[in-house]
């Protein structure tokens, strides 16, 4: 599917918990010795301009990152919040911005995105940076044809829209291929908590390919609203152990935060 453009959703409830998460897992990944392989599978446009024409068409930013930029930071999302409050909100960083930001200089990103529109916006906004390489290319089949340098560790963040219910399906088949791929992979998956729970039985098959950092958070949805999600997951293997409490606490500090806002 090629209609998808991450900007109408950019900062929203989800965005914060994938992107607050991730800067935890990027962290403890940049305190470990040795360079980082990092790779996306579907990288959108790197940076989002809150105040912009897609960004405000649905607001979802507003109950989302733009409602914690004012007063005290929630400790669990502390340092990721100060890299947004420091960027401000014309200059939002979606996960190939926030990677750039915290991984070290001799960190190799590849990063690959499918929609023309949103590769031509990624190659703009992440222009300058020479650790990147950007493919205009499927996310799934590109990645499983890298293998990690002498030394390098590899973390893969995928990130897909699930538009439809064969985004899980792909996703189900692509995951243990990649896990057998690179057997010491820190894989990193977003997964979006559905109204009519279409994700749980993946979720629970996700549990059984072994002992992944799961951090999930849901928010209080309208019987009259329109959005089918009720939350937000990442589910990460491979990640360091000491990474899986900051993980769990900022969601339940968000899911708590979004219980009290309605």
């Amino acid at each position: 599917m090629l209609s998808y453009q991450h900007g109408f959703h950019a900062g929203n409830r989800a965005d914060v918990l994938k992107h607050a998460v991730l800067d935890v897992l990027l962290r403890a990944a940049a305190a470990q010795p040795g360079p980082v392989l990092y790779v996306e599978t579907h990288s959108g446009r790197g940076r989002y301009d809150l105040m912009g024409e897609q960004a405000r068409k649905g607001a979802e930013s507003d109950a989302g990152v733009l409602a914690l930029m004012d007063g005290p930071a929630p400790p669990p999302l502390a340092d990721w919040l100060a890299l947004i409050r420091a960027r401000g909100k014309h200059d939002y960083p979606g996960s190939p911005s926030l990677a750039a930001a915290r991984l070290p200089a001799s960190a190799r990103m590849v990063l690959f995105e499918r929609h023309p529109q949103e590769f031509a916006a990624l190659s703009k906004s992440m222009a300058g940076d020479d650790r990147i390489q950007l493919r205009e290319a499927d996310g799934y089949s590109g990645a499983l044809k890298l293998a990690p340098r002498g030394g390098e560790r590899i973390i893969v963040l995928v990130d897909p829209s699930y538009e439809t219910r064969r985004d899980i399906e792909a996703l189900a088949l692509w995951t243990p291929k990649a896990l057998k791929r690179w057997p010491k992979v820190q894989l990193i998956l977003w997964l979006p908590l559905f109204r009519d729970g279409r994700e749980t039985e993946f979720g629970e098959y996700l549990a059984t390919l072994g002992n992944p950092i799961i951090a999930g958070a849901r928010w209080p949805v309208k019987p009259d609203e329109r959005s089918s999600l009720e939350g937000s997951a990442m589910v990460a293997f491979g990640a360091p152990e000491a990474a899986r409490a900051p993980c769990e606490a900022i969601a339940a500090t968000l899911e708590k935060l979004w219980s009290k806002a309605g």
